[in-house]
């Protein structure tokens, strides 16, 4: 028979474990599964400087590591496993049962969805290998590191217009890089980065390679339309061509936007009774590491008043 829990997280970032720490405090039977690494993409976070408590940051590996000794001192339960599918239960106060890639199950009365979202990346040469060493996907989260520097910002959308006049108060330049001949984002955006003088448009232009010995040197374009190439010094590149919301085995009992954000509401209901979402893969305005972890104590929070309430010791 498959093992029964409180309250099952699946996705083990920022928002996971702060959601296993909640919830395992109240003393709620609580498993975390993560197919990889705990942690989500703080993992490849070289400094964190903007999560509370730590005025010269903290390094991203290293807070993940803390967040997880904390939440396993309290009693949480984490499985390096992968959730392949939700299967839903007939009555409120049967569990619901996960199905793993592996074959396995597992039931618990209440989940919690925190499995993030992935940054669209280029899949040229060395932005695996300089990411968290110059190249980022997060102007809010390392736009301060680059102060006095030169940088590049790669897209053409809302948010790469948003975050290269964000990134234009700290950096000495900003060039956006974007394949087309003119911006997708906003016009008053447009507006205002054509108005900077701080930020260069390189327009019908590609990323073609990141160079660095250890570190972003340097950012390598070609022009679509001549392909003349050329290398322009930066210190850091930061990709902004949009993220997709790890949410694809929840679609089909879960309601999402059209983006694929879980739905969900201040208390992180979900369109299921019983059911939380938290962190990068729930519809929502700002994603850090600091709302992810106030999304997870907040899941855990409601996960815990739902278990409480089926089991009929809800206090009241």
């Amino acid at each position: 028979m498959p093992e029964t829990y409180d309250i099952a997280i699946i996705g083990g970032g920022p928002a996971g474990l702060t959601a296993g720490l909640y919830a395992s405090r109240a003393r709620m039977r609580t498993i975390l599964l993560e197919k990889a690494i705990c942690g989500g993409q703080i993992v490849t976070t070289d400094t964190i400087e903007n999560f509370p408590g730590f005025p010269d940051g903290i390094k991203g590996p290293e807070l993940a590591d803390w967040m997880l000794k904390q939440a396993s001192h309290f009693g949480l339960e984490v499985r390096p496993a992968e959730a392949g599918g939700l299967i839903l239960k007939d009555k409120e106060n049967e569990p619901f049962v996960i199905e793993l890639t592996d074959g396995a199950r597992l039931e618990a009365l209440s989940v919690i969805i925190s499995t993030g979202a992935a940054w669209n990346s280029l899949g040229i040469p060395g932005e695996k290998e300089l990411t968290g060493r110059g190249v980022s996907y997060c102007a809010t989260c390392d736009g301060p590191i680059f102060k006095g520097k030169d940088v590049a910002v790669i897209g053409g959308g809302d948010t790469a217009l948003e975050d290269a006049l964000f990134l234009a108060k700290f950096a000495a330049k900003v060039t956006i890089v974007h394949r087309r001949d003119r911006f997708r984002g906003a016009k008053i955006l447009q507006e205002r980065v054509f108005a900077n003088s701080k930020i260069e448009v390189c327009f019908n232009s590609v990323a073609t390679g990141i160079t660095g010995a250890g570190k972003c040197e340097a950012l390598e374009i070609k022009d679509v339309k001549t392909d003349a190439a050329r290398s322009i010094k930066v210190s850091g590149v930061f990709v902004l061509i949009g993220m997709i919301p790890n949410s694809g085995i929840f679609k089909a009992v879960i309601k999402t936007d059209s983006k694929g954000y879980i739905l969900c509401d201040d208390d992180m209901k979900t369109s299921l009774d019983g059911v939380f979402a938290c962190g990068d893969v729930r519809n929502k305005l700002l994603r850090q590491v600091v709302t992810a972890a106030g999304d997870g104590a907040t899941a855990a929070f409601s996960a815990q008043h739902y278990v409480e309430r089926i089991k009929g010791v809800e206090y009241k």
